[in-house]
């Protein structure tokens, strides 16, 4: 990192804009705001680092053992960043160090110092606060320097009237800054949309009978790495036959058989922005009748919640619109027998739609971002990006029984959940992930696309 870019599309004006405003918010407040930790697999392998999100957006600096501290009280200093100092031993085992002497230019901060000096100088810098925005239990070495602030506070504030006396969540302030995507992250998330789009495509093409479900991950993933991304944003889900009904499943280690149908979730995070696709394709090329029927009711529900997406629309029109297609489907296909919003009431289709249809999308991914204010859902605004993931999932169930039995059903093992990304816009919305199809001749045309032979069925 270097020059006038502090990170790959992000220019250093931004994060000074990012901190102005929060500078704003914090009036006599002020903010701290540390590096995520190193983790570790086994004994001393570390997991590759990836940076918190928070830290990210309001400087873009990426090394661990780092802490922000932004003072909205200050008349100087008011934004100081604590780093790693140059190691040239250190470096050579884990690479190269910015360093605090550097900082400042590259960043754009008003100073930086040693993460090392953090203890002693993190007293002083919030003796003149009023409260803390601080994140307890997230990193030891701040959180004990925003204790002695405290503590200090308590002994001399009563004669002096000065230092913090509340520890705030940075949430507060942060969630609904990032909850509204600027021009250049939304540059970014479509270009982690269509990574994950490409990639999925993929890993479509690898379904076969007898292709194990690791397989399919790894093609997956290897188109992220392929096209620019740093890898998969979450750990990527490919469940074939009954795994498909475990929403989060992620061991990836069964082989798939013909009749069966594979869901991928997967996701890209590119320039630390994540893409979540979900899709389910048959293992064989073709849906069977009955997974054709269920399949087709969760593509409308993806198609209705969609279409509900825009600006004013309260976040939970979306749900309901999802929800009323797929409970609409499931009386239709004889799962349920009732009025659909009596059935909606009594919460009859949760045994088959367990989850809600939409998160946030963005730095994480599943973002921060109140869905509601006061118990009342939230207005869409444009610059927010949601997925839109309707499912249903017939788990543990015996085939060949009379449908909306208890102990089977002809829908047995079908899970299918079809997932996109959605942009809200001035004017509507935008489907970042539409280049990879929903339709079911479509995306059952994809699986051994490229590997088989035009014109020859498998």
């Amino acid at each position: 990192m270097g020059g006038s870019e502090a990170f790959e599309g992000f220019p250093k004006a931004l994060f000074k804009e990012r901190r102005r405003r929060v500078l704003e918010e914090l009036g006599s407040g002020a903010m701290v705001l540390p590096a995520a930790p190193i983790l570790h697999r086994t004994g001393d392998s570390e997991l590759r680092y990836r940076a918190d999100s928070e830290l990210f957006y309001l400087t873009g600096f990426t090394e661990p053992e780092a802490v922000l501290v932004l003072r909205g009280f200050a008349d100087e200093d008011r934004s100081v960043l604590f780093v790693r100092p140059r190691d040239d031993k250190a470096e050579r085992w884990t690479g190269s160090r910015v360093g605090p002497e550097r900082v400042p230019s590259l960043y754009g901060v008003d100073s930086a110092r040693m993460f090392a000096q953090l203890g002693d100088c993190l007293p002083a810098l919030l003796a003149g606060a009023d409260r803390v925005f601080f994140r307890i239990g997230r990193d030891g070495a701040a959180e004990r320097g925003v204790v002695q602030a405290l503590e200090a506070a308590r002994t001399k504030g009563q004669r002096e009237g000065t230092g913090p006396r509340t520890v705030v969540d940075p949430g507060e302030i942060l969630d609904e800054l990032r909850l509204r995507k600027d021009a250049k992250e939304i540059a970014a998330m479509r270009a982690a949309a269509s990574v994950t789009a490409a990639a999925v495509r993929e890993g479509i093409d690898r379904v076969g009978p007898g292709i194990g479900e690791w397989e399919v991950e790894a093609e997956v993933e290897a188109g992220f790495r392929r096209r620019g991304a740093s890898g998969p944003a979450f750990p990527t889900i490919v469940g074939s036959g009954p795994n498909a009904c475990t929403l989060h499943y992620v061991l990836n280690s069964r082989r798939m058989e013909a009749g069966d149908l594979v869901l991928i979730d997967a996701g890209a995070e590119r320039r630390m922005y994540s893409g979540d696709i979900s899709r389910t394709v048959p293992v064989s090329g073709r849906f069977s009748s009955e997974q054709a029927d269920v399949y087709r009711v969760v593509e409308e529900a993806r198609t209705r919640a969609v279409a509900a997406v825009a600006p004013g629309v309260p976040f939970e029109k979306v749900h309901r619109a999802a929800l009323g297609a797929l409970v609409e489907g499931l009386i239709e296909l004889g799962v349920l027998a009732g009025d659909s919003q009596s059935l909606i009431e009594k919460k009859a289709q949760e045994p088959y739609f367990p989850h809600r249809t939409s998160h946030w999308l963005g730095l994480d991914t599943h973002d921060v971002g109140s869905y509601a204010k006061d118990g009342v859902s939230r207005s869409l605004e444009p610059g927010m990006v949601l997925t839109v993931e309707p499912g249903l999932y017939f788990p543990g169930l015996t085939p060949g029984s009379k449908p909306g039995s208890k102990k089977g059903s002809p829908f047995a093992g079908i899970g299918i959940r079809i997932e996109d990304d959605v942009l809200v816009t001035e004017g509507g919305r935008e489907v970042l992930t539409a280049e990879l199809p929903t339709g079911p001749d479509e995306i059952s045309a994809l699986v051994g696309a490229i590997r088989t032979p035009k014109g020859r069925k498998r």
